[in-house]
This record gives structure tokens, C-alpha cells and sequence, in this order.
């Protein structure tokens, strides 16, 4: 939710009321830190010349890795459920199970298709897998365990034939095992015990199986997006991410506690994860202020959320919620809930968002855990104004073909022709004009 100055002023126009605003937004202008940008590319650099003796380097002194092999074996992937509780267990099954079923719904909408244009032309597209995608998992200080659903899961349905897995040995050394079995359930079977930029790298650089990725997608720290940064171009990416953002649209019916609860589940997510609510009700948008420092008072992780909120939260209330939709297509929020009568309405209006929550009975943690089924890779820092997050339709290149019988020359050629001979590309305009010199001379 990275504002520009015309932005700011038009959220503060005399119909939106300012009742929260971040003290440190303007932090968030600039995303890349300089120090960790050289920082990285000394690293891909490093690793480009060195190969694996520089991953193995990094991981020792990065990771702790006391390891010697850089890839798990498939049966002690299947085997690292039963180092977790049952329950966490069944749950990593059921979203691993629910995102692919979305997946696989994204997919079957997504049809080849040939049909003829002009008499002897047919064109027509596919969609073709990407061969090549490496997943990073991050498994930090709060590992993110259905990252793996939706990157190596949507992967797979997307009919990938080969991916790569790197997950950091943040255990002692070791990989999080319920990181292994959430990769295990969504299809993964080559797991590397590797973070960071040096995973990026190796798989990138093809030094993990020989292969190198044709894409790398997954989230993690400030490194690990800067790699994706340098690399992008060489590989393809899923997003360019920043801070975890949330975005709470409601009205007079919403509930203070639930709003509250909803900002805080986000923000915990990071110090510099940005919050905000859009009220048409002053009431409640005071009731919010006094909610989030009760709730913060009780929460484990109130010195991440509490900073969050302090430095990053607003809340915004607006004269209608016409001015509601105007001020949260401004902010083009990762996540955005609606709490508020109407929802058709609101689903209609709203256009700028990386995955939209309607309801009360809807919040964003069902789908970071993977429990809705949709893909929680999504655009940050108002990305969402001109793309989506991460799908099926990621994984899968549209392509297209033509094909053409001496029917369709006329139709072609002298058009071609015409064109060429405007632009003075003569190359051009001598490939249609064989092709009618050739009719004509039979």
C-alpha cells in the first residue's frame, strides 16, 4: 500500500477523514535497501563463478548447515509427518488437498483452442507447462507451512514435469519437518536443505540437478526478494514482494472486535506490515482504535504487531462508500476484506486487490493456511493495480500458432505488403511478396 504524494492528498480530500494515519509510510517509498542489494549480488556472483563449493559456503556460515548431501531423500520427505502432531498433520493434507482443488478448477478453464480467421488461416493457442520451477519455502522464526501448496502444489497441477524444492535448515541445522511434509503432500519430491540467496541461486544456476529453473517462486526475507529482483529476467518470478499487507473494508454492521482481530492477524506477519481500515461509520472506526490495544495486550507477538500498527496502521473514514471504493483501489491492498450488507455490490465496485474476503464469515488466515483453496502468493505495494497473484495460470505459457493453406495469401500478403512498403522495411514486404509472385506464376 505504497502511496505517491497525488495519492496521499486525494485520500485526505475533504470527504475521507484521516482518523489513524502511518508514521513511517513514507519508509516503505523505497523498498530496496542498498546495502542488502550489493550484498546479494556479491553473492549471485559468487555463486555463478563458483557453483556448488560457494552454495556449500554460504550454507555453513548462513544456514549452520553441518550437513553434507543437499538433497533429502523421498522417504524421509513421506516420513516427516510423523514428527509432527497428528493434527497439524490433517490439517497440512486438507489445504494441501483444497488448493489443488482450486488449482485444478483454474486449469480446467483455461482451454486450447483453434478456429479459422479467414478462408486457409487458422490460428489457434495452447497452454504449454513451464518445465523448469523452483520453490522456495521459507521456514524462519514463524514458518509459513502452505507456502508449499501454493507453489509446488498449483505447480504440479499445472502439469510442471520438473520441480525443485529448497527449504533453510532453520532446526539446528536441520529442515522443519512440517515444512518437509507440507512439500511432501503437495506433490515435492525433491526437497534441497538450502536458504536464502544461495538457494535461489542453485536452483536458478541449475547446480541442484542439472537443470536450471525456468522460474523460481516462493516468498521469504529482504534477501530473498532482492535474488529474485537480480535474477528476474534470467529466470522467470512469481512477485516482486513486499511487507504482508491488509486492508479491511466494512461499514456500520461490522464489529469492532472482529475488525481488530482480522488487522492484527496480518500485521503480526512483520514490523513493517502495513494494516488499514476503510469506514463509512466514525463510530466505528474509534471502537477499532480501542480494540487493537486491548487485543494487543494479549498477543505473544504484540512487539511485531504492536510496531506494525503503531508505524504502518490507518484508518480512513470515508462520506459514502462509493468514496470507501476510491480510496481502496488507491491503496490496491494485498489482501482487502469486506465487512459490510451488500456484498455483490462491494464484489462489483471493487477493482484493485490481490485476494478479496467477503463476508464476516470470511478472513484472510483461511487462506494464508491454505484452508480456502486460493493462492496466498499475492501482489504487494499496490502491484494489484495491474496484476494478479500467483495461479495455475502462472505455471502455464499461452502460446500461439497460425496455420496457413495458399487460400489465405491474398488475404495476408497484399495487406502485408502494403504496410511494409509505408514502413520501408523491405524484408518485410519481399517474404508476402514471394508468396504472391509464386501464385501468379503458376
Amino acid at each position: 500500500m505504497q502511496l505517491t504524494s497525488d495519492d496521499k492528498k486525494r485520500i485526505r480530500s475533504g470527504s475521507v477523514t484521516v482518523v489513524k494515519e502511518p508514521v513511517n509510510a513514507d519508509q516503505l517509498d523505497e523498498l530496496r535497501d542498498p546495502a542488502v542489494a550489493a550484498k546479494v549480488s556479491e553473492m549471485l556472483s559468487s555463486i555463478e563463478r563458483d557453483g556448488m563449493d560457494a552454495v556449500l559456503r554460504y550454507a555453513r556460515e548462513l544456514d549452520n548447515y553441518t550437513g553434507h548431501g543437499l538433497e533429502i531423500p523421498e522417504a524421509e520427505l513421506e516420513k516427516s509427518g510423523e514428527r509432527i502432531p497428528a493434527a497439524v498433520r490433517e490439517a497440512l493434507e486438507t489445504g494441501a488437498d483444497r488448493t489443488r482443488r482450486f488449482a485444478a478448477m483454474q486449469r480446467a478453464r483455461l482451454q486450447d483452442f483453434e478456429e479459422e480467421i479467414v478462408p486457409g488461416l487458422v490460428c489457434g493457442q495452447r497452454f504449454v507447462p513451464v518445465q523448469n520451477v523452483g520453490a522456495y519455502l521459507p521456514a524462519g522464526r514463524f514458518p509459513l507451512l502452505a507456502s508449499a501448496f501454493m507453489t509446488v502444489g498449483v505447480a504440479d497441477v499445472a502439469g510442471v514435469p520438473n520441480i525443485v524444492s529448497c527449504t533453510p535448515p532453520s532446526l539446528d541445522g536441520e529442515p522443519h519437518p512440517a515444512v518437509l511434509y507440507a512439500a511432501w503432500v503437495s506433490g515435492a519430491r525433491k526437497v534441497h536443505p538450502l536458504g536464502g540467496v544461495q538457494a535461489l541461486a542453485a536452483m536458478a544456476f541449475g547446480l541442484l540437478d542439472s537443470e536450471p529453473a525456468d522460474m523460481i517462486v516462493g516468498a521469504g526475507n529482504a534477501f530473498v526478494a532482492e535474488a529474485k529482483r537480480q535474477l528476474y529476467g534470467r529466470v522467470g518470478i512469481d512477485v516482486l514482494a513486499g511487507p504482508s499487507e491488509v486492508a479491511v473494508l466494512a461499514d456500520d454492521t461490522a464489529d469492532a472486535e472482529m475488525v481488530a482481530a482480522d488487522l492484527l492477524g496480518q500485521a503480526e506477519h512483520g514490523p513493517t506490515s502495513p494494516a488499514n481500515l476503510t469506514t463509512t461509520s466514525e463510530r466505528l472506526a474509534r471502537e477499532v482504535l480501542t480494540e487493537v490495544d486491548r487485543q494487543l495486550a494479549r498477543l505473544s507477538t504484540r512487539d511485531i504487531a504492536g510496531a506494525a500498527w503503531r508505524d504502518y496502521g490507518s484508518i480512513y473514514v470515508t462520506d459514502s462508500r462509493e468514496t470507501a471504493v476510491e480510496v481502496m483501489d488507491t491503496l490496491a491492498p494485498e489482501h482487502l476484506e469486506v465487512l459490510a450488507d451488500d456484498l455483490d455490490w462491494w464484489l462489483g465496485a471493487l477493482h484493485n486487490y490481490g485476494s478479496l474476503f467477503l463476508g464476516p464469515w470470511s478472513t484472510v488466515a483461511y487462506a494464508d493456511k491454505g484452508m480456502s483453496g486460493t493462492n496466498h502468493v499475492l501482489p504487494t505495494v499496490r502491484g494489484a493495480r495491474y496484476t494478479g497473484g500467483l495461479s495455475v495460470a502462472a505455471f502455464l505459457k499461452q502460446l500461439t500458432y497460425q496455420r496457413a493453406t495458399q487460400d489465405a495469401t491474398e488475404a495476408q500478403a497484399v495487406p502485408t505488403v502494403t504496410v511494409s512498403d509505408f514502413e520501408r522495411l523491405d524484408a518485410h514486404r519481399d517474404t508476402a511478396q514471394l508468396r504472391l509472385d509464386r501464385i501468379a506464376s503458376r
